[in-house]
């Protein structure tokens, strides 16, 4: 990911996009245009986003940015992209909490006038911790900040799951639960079977992601503890930043009930994907950030609950990106930009850290960062 070309994210025209954009905003807003249509350089590839801004004497100029259901043409990331949900989570959470959610504007249902379900936010402006290149490696913002800068940034971003967590009546988040039988954990993992289930139809499987899932079962936590509204893509790069404080807090996809482990388990090891990858290539980015003693810590100080049974969560984090890596590794074959491998566990970017989790010997040492 840090060193080969960025897979391609859609199959779509942009200029093409901000022209119907311009004959759906007219009609909602009439003698307004939308100007100024880019996109952005790290555009996701789940869904996809636009930015522009409206010109329209009433209101004056406004920064926009829309989220387009992924192109089915570009081999999606994930099965379904439910818009109507990610909508609704985004106002329940900026109605229910003091979190910097952005403001959402409109939700479009009708796949007709961009060609999918999108809907549209205020732009803030900031700065975003990078994936590509990773903001552990040199020449970035974040890592040439100070330790004390870091630790600022640290300490706002374990807060913003710690008031999450406390601050939504769980009854107005049921919408949220993943259907079945069961605990909401239990549920939260079947559906990342039937994910793992999708991604591998027809194509070769995985023998380590599935000895993930029998680790998991042999680490499955006594007392699961209570569900709480989970981010789901709980991590920096999902933020953007005003100096080192949250300005907006984006991509609420993935959000779920689950217990709070699951969120604290991805923020963690998304880090650790990053750390461990900028060390493979002889960088030694940033190992006292983000570490998992650390975020335990600060989260128990904030909400007074103690994190409990982190090798599951951490290595169930590890397993749920290991999924998306297998998808966007296929992805990458069906466009003819990789080939299959012998062993397509190598797919996997992290395959080396996760079969570490599954024999129990990643957090070992105090160079772990436990």
């Amino acid at each position: 990911m840090a060193t080969a070309p960025r897979p391609r994210t859609t199959t779509r025209d942009p200029e093409e996009l901000g022209r119907r954009l311009t004959a759906w905003l007219t009609a909602r807003l009439p003698g307004a245009e939308a100007a100024n249509v880019t996109v952005p350089e790290s555009n996701g590839m789940s869904s996809e986003t636009l930015l522009f801004d409206i010109e329209h004497p009433e209101p004056p100029l406004t920064a926009c940015a829309l989220r387009l259901a992924a192109d089915p043409a570009a081999y999606t990331v994930f099965p379904v992209y439910d818009l109507p949900r990610q909508y609704r989570t985004m106002r329940l959470v900026a109605e229910r909490t003091d979190l910097p959610v952005p403001r959402v504007l409109w939700l479009e249902e009708d796949p007709a006038p961009l060609g999918a379900p999108f809907f549209v936010m205020e732009r803030v402006e900031g700065r975003v911790p990078p994936d590509v290149m990773p903001y552990t490696y040199e020449g970035n913002w974040l890592h040439a900040a100070s330790d004390q800068e870091r630790e600022r940034l640290e300490a706002a971003s374990v807060g913003l799951l710690a008031r999450l967590h406390d601050q939504v009546p769980l009854p107005e988040a049921d919408f949220l639960a993943f259907p079945g039988e069961g605990s909401p954990l239990r549920r939260h993992v079947e559906a990342q079977r039937a994910y793992y289930e999708w991604v591998v139809d027809g194509l070769s499987r995985s023998p380590l992601i599935e000895s993930a899932f029998d680790r998991l079962d042999e680490l499955w936590p006594r007392d699961e503890g209570e569900a709480v509204l989970n981010w789901g893509d709980a991590r920096i790069g999902n933020v953007v930043y005003d100096g080192f404080a949250p300005a907006a807090v984006l991509d609420w996809e993935m959000a779920a009930l689950a217990p709070r482990e699951v969120d604290l388990g991805w923020t963690v090891y998304l880090h650790r994907f990053f750390q461990d990858l900028t060390a493979s290539f002889g960088q030694r980015g940033l190992p006292d950030f983000l570490r998992r003693d650390r975020v335990e810590r600060r989260y128990a100080e904030l909400t007074g609950h103690t994190p409990r049974d982190m090798d599951f969560h951490t290595l169930y984090a590890a397993l749920r990106h290991a999924i998306v890596m297998l998808r966007i590794a296929y992805r990458q074959v069906h466009f003819g930009e990789v080939a299959v491998p012998p062993d397509p566990d190598t797919l996997i970017l992290h395959h080396g850290s996760l079969r570490a989790m599954v024999q129990g010997s990643y957090w070992e040492g105090p160079a772990a960062g436990r």
